[in-house]
């Protein structure tokens, strides 16, 4: 479906900003106008046996722990899941990868996990599908957005790498 269409059938206004086309934190950093809300960035992941996929969305400058995520949702071992299996599920492709793709998980075979730190932030970043625009999108909103698509959030505190850098 067209993620337009399905937001403004169900009356949900999200502010959308062209931009260059990003695909890294850093490229978005330096292409993307500041904007309100928080950056995120958004992991396709699957389990060992590639049974179970899961969308998680951290803040953007987060390093997460795949193994210790795994153990934190009961998964097991996670990996990235392939450009292949994100066009299956998810309808886009790496670089777009954002929890608005959910609208195209009709079937519910992605589960949706999101960290705290964003689930209570006023509004957060996301890509509509495609790396040349972010949209805004309130909190009210992303609950309206996701119980339209039927994807209850996994709200977790995704553990992150300990970094030794002082200047992060």
């Amino acid at each position: 479906m067209d993620l337009d269409q399905f937001l403004t059938e169900r009356r949900i206004s999200l502010p959308r900003h062209e931009h260059p086309a990003v695909m890294t934190v850093e490229e978005s950093d330096r292409l993307v106008p500041a904007l309100p809300g928080a950056k995120t960035k958004n992991l396709f992941l699957r389990d060992k046996k590639g049974l179970r996929h899961l969308l998680v969305t951290v803040p953007s400058k987060c390093a997460v722990d795949l193994n210790r995520l795994g153990e934190v949702l009961g998964v097991g071992r996670l990996g990235f899941g392939s450009a292949e299996r994100l066009a299956r599920h998810l309808g886009i492709t790496p670089g777009a990868v954002s929890l608005l793709a959910l609208l195209n998980d009709t079937a519910h075979k992605v589960e949706f996990v999101i960290d705290r730190a964003l689930w209570g932030a006023d509004a957060i970043q996301a890509h509509p599908l495609v790396n040349t625009a972010t949209m805004i999108i309130a909190h009210v909103d992303l609950e309206r957005f996701l119980a339209a698509t039927g994807h209850q959030p996994r709200i977790v505190d995704v553990p992150v790498i300990a970094t030794t850098d002082a200047a992060s």
